[in-house]
């Protein structure tokens, strides 16, 4: 357990801007899935996943499986999983094919996809710029691009006012069902999936190291000062007694801006990085 956190530099959010310039060259197009014809579909009557205790899948769980070179690894059990990170959703381009459970994806349904949640397993999902939570069956493995956490299904994207955007920052609980108390439940949203609340702007960072060593914890900072404009910050952390530098890059706000970072850091030798939402 973290009992302090020292920052050591943090830059301003005016250096955002020119960090944009300077890497807007990257040919970085974030995926974009479609849904259904606006209008065809009232996505306010359709109520939440109601967890359930449900035998794991005979697909979809193997101890570790390999994508685009990747190894990930199957989670033994979803019990006290807490997560933040950037949400995306897949609509009509998968809807109707095989899942990863073995089941059928349906773009209407409640469900998600996560690398390593078991399956099926059962999550609550909120928007952390909206405070709107859903709650989702997870059948389904992915997202494999680097900045994101779980790929929601239309349905669910569009009760959390995600669906113009294609992101955004949530925070994933997992639900263990035989404690499971409460009802599925419907949100109101407005025609075209945009939320009703007023957005917020929580900060998230890409950190891209750690070390007890805080020499080399700002050899990499110095490193990254060409690709970040000095957006780069230290922050030390106390963990089980161990002094911790993480390395960090942010204040970001947004996801594009993130992606197009991260896509530039195998330049600077950076191969392992993950996101930090506050």
């Amino acid at each position: 357990m973290k009992v302090s956190n020292t920052e050591i530099h943090l830059p301003g959010r005016a250096l955002l801007a020119p960090l944009l310039m300077l890497i807007s060259a990257c040919s970085v197009t974030p995926y974009r899935d479609s849904g259904p014809a606006p209008g065809s579909i009232d996505v306010t009557s359709i109520p939440d996943a109601v967890p359930r205790v449900e035998t794991r899948s005979k697909y979809g769980n193997p101890s570790s499986y390999v994508v685009n070179g990747r190894r990930y690894h199957v989670m033994a059990s979803s019990k006290g999983y807490v997560e933040r990170g950037i949400a995306s959703w897949y609509g009509r381009k998968f809807h109707g094919r095989r899942t990863s459970s073995g089941e059928t994806y349906d773009m209407y349904a409640m469900t998600a996809a996560h690398k390593e949640l078991p399956l099926p397993s059962y999550a609550q999902v909120t928007n952390l710029r909206n405070g709107r939570s859903v709650i989702v069956r997870v059948n389904d493995r992915g997202p494999f691009h680097e900045n994101r956490l779980i790929d929601l299904s239309y349905t669910a994207a569009a009760k959390l006012g995600i669906i113009k955007t294609g992101t955004g920052l949530v925070e994933v609980r997992a639900i263990d069902p035989r404690h499971f108390q409460g009802k599925g439940r419907t949100i109101q949203v407005k025609a075209d999936g945009g939320s009703t609340d007023t957005d917020g702007t929580p900060d998230f960072y890409i950190q891209v190291g750690a070390f007890s060593n805080l020499i080399n914890a700002e050899n990499l900072r110095m490193r990254l000062a060409g690709l970040t404009l000095g957006m780069v910050n230290i922050t030390e952390a106390v963990v089980k007694g161990t002094h911790v530098y993480r390395v960090r890059i942010g204040p970001l706000t947004d996801v594009d801006i993130a992606d197009r970072i991260v896509a530039e850091l195998r330049r600077f030798g950076v191969f392992e990085h993950h996101i930090v939402v506050n």
